[in-house]
């Protein structure tokens, strides 16, 4: 196969939800690497027409360069028509099948990343498809044992060690063994895609005031801690656990390049609420790039033209340098 640049792969998630809207904003950016968007090339020419946008599609193939001013697309077709704002349980194995395209191509080396666009989780488990995110779909996708969720925007990174867990489950699920792995692929990642040679992370507690030296909770004396200091052994640069109300201050943050918070509301509501519209999500540990938007399908937006595309070109922007600072 011969490629002339390097091939970003962009799925547009939900078809009833604004990742159609949003992928055709990437007609728009300058040159650069091939962007290659793969949904049901249809929906995005209805989605154009639907928004007043004037967008040249143009189908994609690997071995000839697309003209300049189109969009190229992989088609893969939608299983029922589709109505913007509308789920319908029909399509999600065609949302899975755009996934699993953009996954083979960057394990066969076809695509250099991939960027995701937003699914709905509750309409592919409504289609008898078990599926908690992205994150997980994609670690069981190309068999990796463990993987991290890290949302970035700014200069912010926080990661996590658990993701889609209920509130009820998250203090069972934290290991001393799975902080371990966690810190070990964080610390990986930072140094080999993003060029930090010397990673100092930030380290939540889960308790509030980080347990108050146990009397609010043993997990940071019996479990946190003792990760920490094995993790340190290894030549780690690690602070905590440290009181996840307090962390997020401008002074303890301008030392660190990522805080890792023990589950998903601990950490994110704090990111977003200072990144949202231009943040990225990123999935380390797997054995190819990932990124992705920082918010949902926003049903209600489909198709308005309200909908803002910064998450999208921010995440394909990291995609693009990821790629070129691994290849």
């Amino acid at each position: 196969m011969t490629q002339t640049r390097r091939v970003i792969a962009v799925t547009a998630g939900e078809p009833a939800g604004i990742g159609p809207d949003l992928v055709l904003k990437l007609a728009d950016l300058p040159t650069g690497p091939r962007r290659v968007v793969i949904t049901d090339r249809e929906l995005l020419a209805a989605r154009a027409a639907a928004l007043g946008e004037t967008v040249k599609l143009v189908d994609y193939r690997p071995d000839a360069e697309p003209p300049a001013g189109t969009l190229e697309v992989l088609h893969i077709p939608l299983v029922q028509a589709c109505v913007a704002g509308r789920l319908d349980p029909a399509n999600a194995r065609f949302v899975l099948a755009t996934l699993d395209r953009a996954v083979d191509g960057c394990l066969a080396g076809e695509f250099a990343a991939m960027v995701t666009a937003p699914v709905h989780k509750g309409v592919i488990n409504d289609a008898g498809i078990p599926f908690t995110g992205h994150t997980e779909y994609l670690a069981a996708r190309t068999g990796t044992p463990r993987v991290v969720m890290m949302l970035a925007g700014d200069s912010l990174r926080v990661a996590l060690v658990t993701t889609h867990l209920p509130l009820r489950a998250v203090a069972d699920a934290i290991t001393r063994d799975d902080i371990v792995a966690v810190v070990r692929i964080l610390h990986r990642d930072l140094q080999q895609r993003f060029g930090i040679a010397d990673p100092h992370v930030l380290v939540a507690g889960l308790n509030p005031h980080a347990g108050e030296g146990g009397h609010m909770g043993r997990e940071e004396i019996d479990v946190i801690e003792p990760a920490l200091a094995a993790l340190r052994a290894e030549g780690m640069r690690l602070t905590g656990p440290l009181p996840a109300d307090t962390l997020f201050n401008p002074e303890r943050l301008a030392g660190c390049d990522a805080v890792l918070a023990m589950y998903h509301d601990q950490g994110l509501p704090v990111l977003k609420y200072a990144t949202f519209g231009h943040g990225i999500n990123i999935t380390l540990g797997l054995p190819l790039i990932r990124t992705s938007v920082d918010h949902g399908t926003a049903l209600d937006l489909a198709a308005s033209g309200r909908a803002s595309h910064g998450s999208l070109l921010a995440a394909v922007r990291l995609a693009e340098q990821l790629s070129a600072s691994t290849s």
